[in-house]
């Protein structure tokens, strides 16, 4: 059966002989804040010393996009879309693909009032076409540690996922001639999950990933370290007791 941290905190405090505290977040007692940094500091280790199911999770989402009618100007990095195209969620994580626009050209900028968007590269030409904007970088979740490998599925296309690539094959992906294919290709670059190529429609991704979240709220929330009446999520499998001027947490 787990614990809360308040439980947790004050065993340790009466086997110190301390004074037992009624709550431990905001508490000014230094004895108190040791012990809840200690604790902190074990729970970061003991994520790292087993692959705990329960800190295994799944992550699903839906890629995003939508084509509409642009107009680019030649040596511009403007692209004015037509009246009624929703920009309010496009942000530099998202790509452009289309007649007159450079592969690898990314958005700096969306303003949704006046339909226009600033590029990352210059138009090549003049003219109205049908523009691709997608989504192809994807914040990771809060308390994400490490990916599982070989569990990255395009659900849509029932393919497994491509790489990680490298640094070298990502650019080259992103800057060759012959580098898109049916294939979804992956890699984790600036705490995003980013996917290559570009793509025109809704497709189903997955993957696994080690949660750093080793404490759970009273709702069963995920919690990356202890606030108010948190649960660790394997103190069923941990003791937390104190040594010689020290409070350790040990595998029992």
């Amino acid at each position: 059966m787990s614990q809360t941290m308040l439980q947790m905190v004050q065993q340790t405090a009466a086997e110190l002989n301390l004074a037992v505290p009624s709550f431990v977040v905001g508490n000014t007692s230094q004895d108190v804040q040791q012990i809840l940094a200690l604790m902190n500091g074990a729970g970061y280790d003991l994520l790292k010393e087993y692959d705990w199911q329960a800190l295994q999770v799944q992550y699903r989402f839906y890629t995003q996009s939508f084509t509409a009618n642009a107009t680019t100007v030649n040596g511009s990095a403007t692209l004015t879309f037509e009246a009624g195209t929703d920009l309010s969620n496009v942000t530099s994580q998202w790509q452009l693909s289309g007649y007159n626009i450079p592969q690898d050209t990314y958005v700096v900028s969306a303003n949704n009032t006046t339909k226009v968007v600033v590029m990352s590269q210059f138009a090549t030409g003049n003219g109205v076409q049908s523009v691709v904007c997608a989504q192809t970088a994807y914040d990771l979740p809060d308390d994400f540690e490490t990916i599982t490998n070989r569990t990255m599925w395009d659900k849509s296309k029932h393919w497994e996922m491509l790489g990680a690539e490298d640094a070298q094959q990502w650019q080259w992906l992103k800057s060759g001639y012959i580098s898109t294919g049916p294939r979804v290709r992956w890699r984790i670059l600036d705490n995003q999950f980013c996917i290559w190529p570009i793509m025109n429609t809704q497709e189903y991704l997955g993957w696994e990933y080690r949660s750093k979240g080793w404490a759970r709220a009273a709702d069963n929330t995920v919690k990356n370290k202890p606030v108010a009446s948190v649960k660790g999520v394997f103190v069923v499998n941990v003791k937390v007791y104190a040594t010689p001027g020290l409070i350790l947490a040990v595998l029992i």
